[in-house]
This record gives C-alpha cells, sequence and structure tokens, in this order.
C-alpha cells in the first residue's frame, strides 16, 4: 500500500518566514523581542533554525503578525518531519501485520517465530494463512477440487488464526474413513462415555473410528471461541475444540454441539463462524430463537443426546423447584450420565442458580490432554 500523501521538495523552517514578517513592516529582531517580551537571543535563535518552536511561541507569533497560533504550529510541525526525511515503510508494514493477524500471541503460542525483520515476519504470516499476498482474503477450504468460500468479514483476526492453527492439526491426523450416512446412529455410541468423567480419554479415539478428526486449540484471548465444525473436504469433518470452559457439561455440551453440525452437514459448502460462547458461565443467556437454524438444530442435537428430553421434562415436572444433589444424582444414574451435565441443562433453563452444585461440574481438561492432539497450554505440537 503506497503512501499517497505530497511530500514538498524542500521546506523551510519557520525562521524564514519570520524573517519575512519582519521586512514587510521593517522591524528588527530586538522589535519583535520586546514585543513579545522575550529575549533577543530566543528570537535570533528561531529565525535561524536552532530554536524548536513551542506552543507558546506560536501563540505569541500569532498576536505579532496577526495570525493564528496554528499557523505557526503547522510550519514548525512540516519542518520538523521534513527533516526525518522519508517515512519508515517498516512501522506502516508492522501496523498492516498486527491488524492482519494476533502477532503478539502467535509468536507466544509459537505459530510463528519472531524476527526483528519485518519482511521476514510478513512471510511467516503468508506462510500462516497459505497466502501469497498480505492483500489476498485467507481461503480456509484446503480442497483444490471443490469451489471454496473466501473468509468471512465477520471473524475477527485472533478467531481466524485460530480456526487456521486447528486445521493445520487436523490435517495431520488420520481416522477412518467417514460415512455421512451412518454417522447418525454411529455417534449414538458415544452415550457409553457419558458416565464416568475419565473416559473422556476415549473420545479422540472413538471418534476417529467415525471418521472424525478431532482436536483442541486453546482459545486466544477475546475470542471466546468454545468449538468449530469445519471440512477439509466432503469427507473429512473436523471438531475443533477449545475445552476453555474447564467442565463435563461444557465439554459434552460443546462437542455434541459440533457433531450435531457433522451430522447435519453443516458447514461443507460455506464456512460457518466457530461457536462463541456456546457455553456461557453468567445468567446472560442468549435465546435460542434469535440463533441461526443450523445452530438451534446443534443445539438440540446436543441437548437430546446428553439428556432424553421426555424423561427430562419428566424430572423437571416431578421436582421443580427443589433440584437437590441426591435428586439430581439418583436421575443421572438411571440414565447412565454424569450429574454434571443434569446440572448444566438445569443452568442452561435457568431452574437453578449457575452458583449451584458446581462441585458436579467436574474438570475434564487433563484428562482429555492425555488422548488427543492439542495445542496451547505449553504445548506446541510441530506440523508440517
Amino acid at each position: 500500500m503506497g503512501n499517497t500523501q505530497h511530500i514538498p521538495v524542500e521546506v523551510f523552517p519557520p525562521g524564514e518566514f519570520i524573517r519575512d514578517e519582519l521586512e514587510a513592516r521593517g522591524w528588527e529582531q530586538r522589535d519583535l523581542a520586546e514585543i513579545m517580551g522575550r529575549p533577543e537571543r530566543v528570537v535570533s535563535e528561531l529565525i535561524s533554525g536552532k530554536r524548536t518552536l513551542t506552543a507558546e511561541t506560536a501563540q505569541q507569533l500569532g498576536e505579532a503578525f496577526g495570525t493564528s497560533a496554528q499557523v505557526w504550529l503547522n510550519l514548525e510541525a512540516a519542518y520538523q518531519l521534513h527533516k526525518l526525511g522519508k517515512p519508515d515503510e517498516a512501522v506502516s508494514r508492522r501496523a498492516r501485520l498486527y491488524t492482519a493477524a494476533p502477532i503478539k500471541e502467535m509468536v507466544r503460542r509459537g505459530w510463528i517465530v519472531e524476527s526483528d525483520n519485518v519482511e521476514v515476519m510478513e512471510s511467516r504470516v503468508m506462510r500462516f494463512f497459505g497466502v501469497d499476498s498480505l492483500d489476498v482474503r485467507p481461503d480456509f477450504f484446503s480442497a483444490a477440487a471443490r469451489k471454496s468460500t473466501l473468509y468471512v468479514d465477520e471473524f475477527t483476526p485472533a478467531q481466524q488464526a485460530w480456526l487456521f492453527r486447528a486445521r493445520q492439526l487436523a490435517q495431520t491426523l488420520k481416522p477412518s474413513r467417514f460415512d455421512a450416512r451412518a454417522f447418525p446412529a454411529r455417534v449414538l455410541g458415544l452415550r457409553s462415555l457419558l458416565a464416568d468423567p475419565d473416559d473422556v480419554r476415549q473420545v479422540p479415539t472413538a471418534l476417529a473410528t467415525l471418521g472424525v478428526r478431532c482436536v483442541v486449540v486453546e482459545h486466544l484471548p477475546e475470542t471466546r471461541i468454545d468449538g468449530a465444525c469445519f471440512w477439509l473436504d466432503s469427507r473429512s469433518p473436523v471438531v475443533a475444540l477449545s475445552v476453555r470452559f474447564d467442565r463435563i457439561d461444557s465439554f459434552w455440551f460443546t462437542l455434541m454441539h459440533e457433531l450435531g453440525h457433522v451430522a447435519a452437514g453443516d458447514g461443507r459448502d460455506k464456512v460457518l463462524r466457530p461457536d462463541i460462547d456456546l457455553v456461557v458461565d453468567s445468567e446472560a443467556l442468549s435465546e435460542d430463537e434469535a440463533l441461526p437454524a443450523e445452530e438451534r438444530a446443534a443445539n438440540q442435537f446436543a441437548s437430546s443426546f446428553l439428556v432424553p428430553p421426555d424423561e427430562f421434562k419428566d424430572f423437571i415436572r416431578r421436582v421443580k423447584p427443589l433440584f437437590s444433589r441426591q435428586r439430581i444424582e439418583e436421575f443421572a444414574a438411571l440414565h447412565g450420565v454424569h450429574p454434571g451435565l443434569v446440572v448444566g441443562q438445569l443452568q442452561h433453563l435457568r431452574l437453578i442458580p449457575f452458583r449451584n452444585l458446581r462441585a458436579l461440574l467436574v474438570r475434564v481438561r487433563t484428562t482429555l490432554l492425555e488422548a488427543v492432539l492439542y495445542d496451547g497450554w505449553g504445548m506446541t505440537p510441530p506440523v508440517a
């Protein structure tokens, strides 16, 4: 991006213009010094360019010559900029880089190697996003044979970088063949893993047998990403998770939400938004009715998978409003799920406060990271 600003061939110091004003009025330097109430030495240094013109001096010159102070400040600024010479292009190029990508976080996470050379940094960022120029919008789809959809404007640079890193990891995995027709029925087999938090470590392998690549990428600051579903090609679905809320209900709901997208084929023909604040930790919940149709369907898929809907409605009708820990644990055991999943559903429906029964929302991140390809929390796996 070129600089179209007009740069004069020569710029004179304000002193040259002060000298012109003095000659036009027939004044000597000492006359101006007396008018301004300043030592004659100050006026002499202003005219010779040895003294920088301050705001106070500009105001006095404006009063003396019947102009505005801004006139003299502009002359001084133009002269000082002219002395600096040609603008440092590296500054604007670095600014452009920092606008295009979360550079500091990418360096901190080991996704790119830092360099003082801006050209080298540009090359590394372009390589990360798979583009030949920063003017080219990154294409998230990697399959050359299928129609690509350019990345949409609503993604922030940090969200975009997170997704590209997830794709890098997913491309290194070799799962079984994906069968779109059989998947909705076969994915129900994951229900056997819902009761014991330790069984979370079996999820990545179980998904690989279904043809789904599962990766975990720690979220970047301000992205608020919980998960995403995307496809490397029409037969290669990917589920990427951030596990930013280390709770059993958040993990399973986010996972099944993304698998709901896989079952529906969402994202094969367009780039879906990453799921942001899918599971939140406050009572400021967005209403499902405001979500796109595919997001509502994915939510319904997840909710129905985790807790059988008819039995759950009957449980609520019988127990409301006294949802004791004992009642919840009994209901969870009856349906072969961890009680934290029931608590999560009740909180989402605002039937119990978010501060209640938090002991049941056990942590699962450490267990999951033992069995999944992940990036973050001090780990940066090498990728080709």
